[in-house]
């Protein structure tokens, strides 16, 4: 027996994990929280076993358990390849994980572009009279002004494609053991995705158009919004790796962590361009244009 426990594998098993069973707790706390917290904004209740749940600090109890397993399962991982647990086909499966997330992520993507492109293209949908009457018949609808594509959103754009440049610059530098050049291109990649998020939030603000009262408005900030928030998770991602490689970490044998935020921060950047060319500029055609 004592052999049995000793023998090595190709693979990593660890010990009982506490990580699995409290993310579960963490999802089902901020999934039932966030129905409290919006039954709580719109002044009704949520009674059960006597009490009423419509408050909403058990959404933040659930978001607090959330972060809470984030950083603690991650840092249990970094660990683990720090200890040599990361063999070739741990990372394999590594690989596969994340290939599988972002491949969740563009399906998320494509009920928001569904939204759009079904409301866009039949804006004078015979079967659906009160979309008729809402939009006019045409899209963008009747009375909305939209951005200039060619002000805020190609600036975004730009910020957008140098980020893809500099992070691929860290990734080669990381690869031939840059770590000067890898640390800068990193530094660079983190400040234009804040910035990328600063340009989106002062667009947001100056915006002629609001999410509510216009289906256009509702599409428009989903879409987008969804992508500032994988822009703002990325730029958290890469600061992460930025923090790690100013310790220490990585060598051009053994990244996994600074490669999957690469993969994130390309998927990102692709997704940009797709709701670039389709919203800003195909969605804005024969609608006025906001000033300024």
């Amino acid at each position: 027996m004592a052999e049995a426990h000793t023998k090595k594998h190709d693979y990593h098993i660890i010990d009982p994990s506490p990580w699995p069973i409290t993310a579960a707790l963490g999802a089902f706390v901020i999934t039932f929280g966030g129905v409290c917290f919006m039954r709580y904004l719109n002044g009704g209740a949520v009674h059960l076993f006597g009490l009423n749940w419509a408050q909403p600090w058990l959404f933040f109890i659930g978001l607090a358990i959330i972060l809470y397993v984030m950083y603690g399962w991650w840092s249990d991982t970094v660990k683990e390849a720090h200890e040599g647990a990361h063999t070739r086909v741990v990372s394999l499966h590594l690989r596969y994980g994340m290939i599988m997330f972002i491949a969740s992520e563009v399906m998320f993507f494509v009920a928001w572009f569904w939204a759009y492109f079904d409301v866009s293209l039949f804006p004078n949908e015979a079967i659906q009279a009160s979309r008729t009457a809402f939009l006019g018949g045409q899209f963008p609808p009747k009375g909305i002004e939209v951005l200039n594509p060619w002000h805020l959103p190609i600036y975004n754009t730009i910020i957008l494609l140098l980020s893809g440049t500099t992070v691929t610059w860290a990734h080669h530098a990381l690869l031939h053991n840059d770590r000067k050049g890898l640390i800068q291109g990193l530094v660079l990649t983190v400040l234009l995705g804040a910035l990328f998020s600063c340009v989106q939030a002062y667009e947001y603000a100056h915006a002629p158009f609001e999410f509510k009262n216009s289906i256009y408005g509702a599409t428009f900030f989903m879409a987008t919004g969804f992508h500032g928030f994988h822009v703002l998770i990325g730029t958290i991602f890469l600061l992460v790796c930025l923090i790690r490689a100013l310790r220490g970490d990585f060598t051009p044998k053994q990244h996994f962590g600074f490669e999957a935020a690469a993969w994130y921060w390309h998927f990102v950047d692709v997704v940009w361009l797709f709701l670039f060319f389709c919203i800003y500029i195909w969605g804005s055609w024969g609608a006025p244009v906001a000033a300024g």
